[in-house]
């Protein structure tokens, strides 16, 4: 079951590093804007975008299994089509280094496949805007 209440959404934003699953290099995109702002308000973004070297003044990775950081929260702007298989790299990534605390869908975006994320702890929010939550609960 997706998170929902404000209290579990409200622990998430405790996160430091998010990387960001079709992080865009163009401005004016909720893609591109959206980690930005998460950028500003103190939060280490790593875009996920195999088309980019750079975005948003960070390196690039072509895929979260790329990234040799620790990563806390995966954020997706991805079409929903695309969750299964960003499942399973998020799976393959929390059973090999042991991190992603949490999945995170954006507005518009959800999938069946996050229940396999839940069955291995992982916590999922689907088809929610992870800046409209920041500001509304964090304002």
């Amino acid at each position: 079951m997706p998170l929902t209440s404000d209290d579990d959404i409200r622990s998430l934003l405790d996160v430091e590093t998010i990387a960001v699953v079709g992080c865009s290099t163009t401005p004016g995109k909720a893609a591109h804007e959206i980690p930005a702002y998460l950028q500003r308000q103190g939060y280490e973004i790593v875009p996920i975008n195999p088309f980019a070297e750079e975005i948003l003044g960070v390196r690039a990775y072509d895929s979260l299994a790329d990234v040799d950081q620790e990563i806390d929260l995966v954020d997706v702007f991805r079409p929903s089509e695309e969750v299964p298989s960003i499942v399973d790299e998020v799976l393959a990534r929390h059973e090999a280094r042991g991190d992603v605390e949490a999945l995170w869908l954006q507005l518009g975006i959800t999938h069946e496949a996050t229940a396999r994320a839940e069955e291995a702890g992982l916590r999922v929010v689907q088809d929610k805007c992870l800046k409209v939550e920041h500001q509304r609960l964090r304002g």
